[in-house]
């Protein structure tokens, strides 16, 4: 499920629309900004905003630079992009980490919201960083909240702090900093308790540990699943507690996306970091202008970039570009190839990264079966190196010992062997994604082999 997927689906076919003309009306730019408008509110953007937005886009749009330009339609969409990018923050919103190290990130938020995950999470990605954190468990009164949060740092390798439960939050908190002082840890990451609501018992605790320990950052983690309940919790923390940003959780799942273009215009605060999956490393950086893109199908090349090189292996893709050049590829390297491809996050993600990909029509309704992934990468284990090597010598029985061992049919295993057969051939007239993306769609190839 691709982020932000129906409010980009009906702003790309919006602007479709609008590429289609020559010059544009007035009556042009209203109508496409009453489209705007509609997709807007349907994905659960706050109304002012909502309101808001469309005027200055309108103001803008009906300019004269616009309308007599030689691509009015494009000046459109430059500058719905850059108010969209306005909207979420303009530019990426960083932590504020403190000269006098240990800087003290304390993470606040509602129950079930994921906060305990997320301290994890955002400790996993500064160690990347090269910082070196410090876990606090500081919620007491969940029962597990103490041992899913060591959990989290022996699987991490990064330490935790705990005191049981039988401290207050505030002496625990107080405690972990001098520990953080004597053991070199430069960034503390707290823990704190949630409720299913807000009320005064939560905030004056989470005040108390505010007051006695003075954290650099205070994170507000909300599930972007909840919508415009999220502007709504915000705005709360924010007036009661005062908090630096957000980090919003599940982000991958929530198709419409109003909360995270409503809050940043609501509360005046940035998102920081959004939760884009379950794994452990699965936290980024928010960065409104990549997000913008990625929303009018404009694709976002430099999180791609990024993903791989922390995922794939340089001297790995060269050895790969070298064999697909000789024509020696083999189902050995494709399951390389797969494994570390799935390294990088969900494969319709990545596709929607790439500029022109996120808005071709022939890729739109798109899915990535992760089902028929896995029974393609069973079949491949399945097999011997060798048969690996040349498939050509997988006979009758062969096919069904392969197929006995990973689980499938004879059929799937005919149909892996006959794909990668195809694709071989076609190995050989690689020229540009376009000129090859045509081949496929009209050999029929199903992914891995389009």
């Amino acid at each position: 499920m691709a982020v932000f997927s129906s409010l980009a689906d009906k702003l790309q076919e919006t602007f479709k629309k609008l590429r289609g003309k020559g010059k544009l009306s007035e009556n042009d730019v209203n109508e496409a900004m009453r489209e705007v408008r509609v997709a807007l509110l349907e994905a659960d953007v706050n109304f002012k905003v909502v309101k808001d937005f469309i005027s200055r886009v309108k103001e803008r749009a009906v300019g004269v630079e616009v309308m007599e330009s030689l691509t009015p339609a494009q000046q459109v969409i430059k500058i719905v992009n850059e108010e969209l990018t306005n909207l979420m923050g303009g530019v990426q919103s960083k932590i504020n980490f403190s000269s006098r190290p240990p800087t003290i990130i304390m993470l606040v938020g509602l129950q079930g919201a994921g906060k305990t995950t997320t301290c994890g999470k955002l400790a996993n990605l500064l160690r990347k960083q090269g910082k070196r954190p410090l876990l606090v468990a500081g919620d007491i009164y969940r029962p597990a909240a103490i041992k899913q949060l060591q959990v989290l740092g022996q699987q991490l390798n990064i330490p935790v702090f705990s005191m049981g439960n039988q401290k207050s939050p505030v002496d625990i908190v107080q405690a972990s900093v001098e520990h953080a002082k004597n053991f070199g840890n430069d960034t503390i990451i707290v823990d704190t308790a949630g409720r299913l609501h807000i009320n005064e018992e939560l905030m004056g605790e989470l005040i108390s540990i505010k007051d006695r320990v003075k954290p650099h950052e205070i994170l507000l983690v909300v599930d972007a699943m909840t919508g415009q309940d999220v502007v709504n919790v915000a705005e709360s923390f924010h007036s009661k507690l005062g908090i630096d940003g957000l980090v919003l959780t599940k982000l991958d799942g929530d198709t419409r996306g109003g909360a995270a273009l409503s809050v940043k215009a609501v509360t005046g605060c940035p998102i920081k970091f959004a939760g884009m999956g379950e794994k452990l490393d699965a936290l980024e950086p928010f960065y409104p202008e990549r997000m913008a893109s990625r929303i009018l199908g404009m694709g976002d090349i430099l999180t791609f970039i990024e993903k791989a090189q922390a995922n794939l292996d340089a001297e790995k893709a060269r050895e790969m570009e070298k064999k697909l050049r000789q024509q020696q590829f083999t189902l050995e390297d494709f399951l390389d190839q797969l494994q570390q491809m799935k390294s990088m996050g969900p494969l319709e993600d990545i596709l929607g990264m790439i500029p022109g990909l996120g808005a071709n029509k022939h890729l739109k309704n798109f899915k990535v079966d992760e089902k028929e992934l896995a029974h393609t990468e069973a079949i491949i284990r399945s097999m011997t190196p060798e048969e690996r090597r040349n498939p050509n010598m997988i006979n009758g029985s062969r096919k069904r010992r392969i197929a006995k061992g990973s689980g499938v049919s004879v059929q799937h295993v005919n149909r892996l062997l006959k794909q990668f057969s195809e694709a071989q051939k076609m190995m050989k007239h690689l020229g540009g994604l376009k000129k090859h993306s045509k081949k496929g769609k009209k050999a029929g190839f199903k992914f891995p082999f389009f």
